[in-house]
């Protein structure tokens, strides 16, 4: 009896492409780099920790929850993690039909945070959507993302003997980063614009288009800075930002107070640190904004030199590993991705530890993987994701 026979194996062969799904995703969790597992997992260990030695006595001696940073960026992590797993089980190459869909919401949430009543200001600059439960979204650390995917979209397409893209595709994938960039300097948040651009200048760079693209792209990026301090469109609050890195002493109340002491904290943990949880300038809140784009300033106190080298060692890993990535991927459109988030990657977390420094101008850009904050530790996530992603189906 044939339908019989039917009937009886129906149930059998659900289950064996239940179990066959299951293993597969078994195997693209196990096909990750294992090397940016860890590291990215002590990264995020050693900012937790920070996190809460930046915060955890000045909390108490408040009458405050002492913990309240910790379970907040416990929370983050877990769902950054997720989301990272999450981004790992589709093939990357399937995102080309979602990329129109993506680049569109990550338009729209910029949109919004600049609807007054929906976005709120923080220094000055209006970035952030408030959510129920006291969290807030940044929709500019999610269009680095949706940047990185659409231009890679654009110029992976090749025609046929073709070494690099035509110039008409240039035009369209500079279109695309265009609009989320102009949406971010009327916010305005200039060092989120400055990363995007190096991620933008990469990217074109990496695709194999002419190399006018890429100087002219560098030329207009200077004249553009130029045009919006002159022209007034950079806030007062970021001004100050920009005087105080040519000279620590024009703003002694405010951000030159804030560099003075960041580099005061870093110095004083010399070779080993002061000890985690015992740094006097950490403890005291010295540094303003320390659990979030000043927390190298945690790391160089209470971890010292040694420490602080070992957190540089960790990020050195991952994008050297990265690199891997992107000369091993056989697709056009996974290396670009690739080369997209590696750039991103490389100039927010230069950018962030030289300003501590005094090295580069405070643009308040959050370090990588360590600092406070559910938008920047998503996009993290997610590009780490995207990193694993093109590892595993390019093997």
């Amino acid at each position: 009896n044939v339908t019989g026979v039917q009937t009886c194996a129906l149930p059998i062969l659900m289950q064996i492409s239940s179990i066959s799904k299951k293993t597969e995703r078994r195997k693209i969790f196990l096909g990750t780099d294992p090397i940016i597992n860890i590291a990215v997992l002590l990264l995020t260990g050693i900012g937790i920790l920070l996190v809460y030695a930046a915060t955890r006595d000045w909390f108490a001696a408040n009458g405050q929850d002492p913990e309240y940073y910790l379970k907040r960026q416990l929370v983050n992590v877990i769902i950054g993690l997720a989301l990272a797993y999450g981004v790992t089980l589709v093939d990357y190459r399937l995102l080309r039909a979602y990329t129109p869909v993506i680049w569109g919401a990550g338009v729209i949430g910029l949109i919004l945070v600049l609807i007054p009543g929906v976005g709120s200001i923080v220094n000055g600059a209006r970035s952030w959507i408030s959510l129920p439960g006291g969290f807030q979204i940044q929709p500019a650390e999610i269009a680095k993302l949706t940047i990185i995917v659409g231009m890679a979209l654009i110029l992976a397409e090749r025609e046929a003997g073709a070494s690099g893209p035509t110039d008409r595709q240039v035009l369209y994938s500079l279109l695309v980063a265009a609009v989320p960039i102009l949406l971010i300097v009327a916010q305005p948040d200039l060092g989120t614009v400055l990363i995007i651009s190096a991620a933008v200048i990469s990217i074109i760079a990496i695709s194999g288009a002419r190399l006018r693209w890429v100087i002219g792209l560098i030329v207009l990026g200077i004249t553009g800075i130029y045009l919006a301090v002159a022209s007034g469109e950079v806030s007062e609050y970021q001004l100050n930002r920009l005087r105080s890195f040519v000279d620590p002493f024009a703003d002694p109340q405010a951000t030159g107070y804030q560099l003075r002491q960041a580099r005061i904290t870093i110095g004083s943990g010399g070779l080993f640190g002061k000890g985690l949880f015992e740094g006097p300038q950490t403890n005291g809140r010295f540094v303003p904004e320390q659990q979030t784009d000043f927390i190298f300033t945690v790391a160089g106190e209470e971890l010292g030199f040694l420490g602080s080298s070992l957190i540089l060692a960790l990020y050195l890993i991952i994008l050297m590993r990265a690199f891997s990535i992107a000369r091993r991927s056989n697709e056009l459109f996974g290396r670009i991705v690739t080369v997209g988030v590696i750039a991103w990657f490389a100039f927010q977390i230069f950018q962030n530890i030289g300003m501590t420094m005094g090295l580069m101008p405070m643009t308040g850009v959050p370090l990588p993987f360590l600092s406070y904050g559910g938008s920047s530790m998503f996009a993290n996530m997610i590009g780490i994701g995207l990193l694993q992603n093109v590892y595993q189906r390019s093997r």
